[in-house]
């Protein structure tokens, strides 16, 4: 009976141990479950704060003031400087050069001689026609006679028919004369006209042997040289290119037509050309020609502008680029463009929700380095001005813009507040 006891108490110890093992293992692996999530919470806060809640320090704005003046709505359009008044010289005739008389850059006056053409046959041809003249009315003058002549026999013979002294046959016969020579005189009236007409015609025709010029100005072109053979025709070469008067001259630009319907007569603009670059010229738009100009499908509408060339600077065909003011705002308060694009990132987060950053949102608070917000009567339209530290919204109504400069229409906002235009996080 002991030993049975003693082998009975050496076998329960065992037992005992293998129990108290077996509720070691479950508690261990309960802990290493508990433990992993931990760490991995901890690795979700970590990422969090350097993601969205670290900060160097408090956050610094970028401010200007709100300004009051000028806001110029403008247009850019390029083209070239001509002369006002541009004149192409041909001749009417054909012939040889004889002779040219004016050069490049030269002064012209009207009716000034700039070329003779080789006028030998013209000159004969008038000499013919004066010549003929000549005959024509010497013929006239012997029809003018005979019809005298004519006229006093019948008189005579009149006077001896009322005597009894003539027969009927006589008088008929010195009728007819008359007649006879009255029609000869109408005939030699009319070859002296026609002789007439062929000298003025052939004067005419060596007048314009002698090319002239029809303006006062400035010899631009010259295509003709002494000895040059001009063939006259229905497309007659332009022998000199005068510009009447380079003092006043005109840029002809191409506007755009998504911009034309702000352009108008009477608008100033400035332009530059590439030969004095840093200089502007003053402009004023004379005339918007209504007919359209396509080139590669883009369709565009000349503008002339009057231009002051009194200095002598401007030469015709050099190209411009002309900056046309379309509208103008005067005494408007300003703000730049920055300012209108500018939103504190936390009024975008509180726009998109508290839902939007997740399981990071809920784990780690948004950081506080960062002032509270004030927000004006509308977010639509609005600037953040810096009133005591804090970004407020004040709603604006813009207006025409520069590209830098946006003119505005807001209550609560007045000249020298500070808007904001960026934000720097500080050291």
């Amino acid at each position: 009976m002991s030993v049975g006891s003693g082998a009975n108490q050496v076998a329960n110890p065992a037992d005992e141990m293998a129990r108290i093992l077996a509720r070691a293992r479950r508690p261990r692996r309960s802990w290493l479950w508990v433990t992993l999530g931990l760490l991995l919470l901890a690795g979700l806060g970590a990422f969090a704060w350097l993601a969205f809640g670290r900060t160097s320090g408090d956050i610094r704005y970028e401010t200007t003031a709100v300004t009051r003046g000028e806001v110029i709505v403008t247009v850019t359009a390029t083209g070239s400087v001509q002369p006002t008044t541009q004149v192409d010289v041909s001749s009417e005739l054909s012939g040889a050069l004889a002779e040219v008389a004016v050069d490049f850059n030269e002064k012209v006056e009207v009716g000034q001689v700039l070329a003779r053409l080789d006028d030998t046959n013209l000159s004969d041809l008038v000499l013919t026609a004066r010549a003929q003249l000549q005959a024509s009315e010497a013929s006239l003058k012997q029809a003018e006679a005979a019809a005298r002549e004519a006229a006093a026999i019948l008189e005579s013979q009149a006077e001896l028919d009322k005597r009894g002294q003539s027969t009927r046959l006589k008088m008929i016969a010195s009728e007819v004369a008359r007649d006879r020579a009255a029609a000869v005189v109408d005939g030699a009236i009319a070859e002296v006209a026609l002789a007439k007409a062929r000298l003025s015609e052939a004067e005419n025709e060596l007048k314009k042997a002698v090319i002239r010029s029809p303006i006062s100005g400035v010899v631009l072109n010259r295509a003709a040289e002494p000895g040059q053979i001009v063939a006259a025709s229905l497309n007659a070469p332009i022998l000199f290119t005068l510009a009447e008067d380079l003092a006043r001259m005109e840029l002809r630009v191409d506007v755009d037509e998504a911009d034309i319907g702000r352009v108008a007569v009477g608008n100033e603009a400035e332009f530059t050309v590439d030969a004095f670059p840093g200089r502007s010229f003053p402009a004023t738009i004379t005339t918007v020609r209504y007919a359209p100009e396509t080139t590669d499908g883009v369709v565009t509408y000349k503008a002339i502008l009057s231009v002051d060339n009194s200095e002598g600077l401007l030469r015709p065909g050099m190209t411009a680029t002309a900056t046309i003011a379309v509208t103008v705002q005067s005494d408007t308060l300003r703000v730049p463009n920055a300012a209108l694009r500018y939103a504190p990132p936390q009024a975008a987060e509180s726009d998109r929700g508290s839902g939007g950053r997740g399981l990071v949102g809920m784990i780690m608070p948004r950081s506080s380095s960062s002032p509270p917000l004030t927000r004006g009567p509308s977010d639509n339209e609005s600037v953040w001005v810096l009133r005591s530290g804090v970004p407020t919204a004040v709603a604006v109504q813009p207006g025409d813009t520069d590209g830098k400069l946006t003119a505005i229409t807001a209550e609560g906002l007045a000249e020298g507040d500070l808007v904001i235009i960026d934000q720097t996080a500080g050291g």
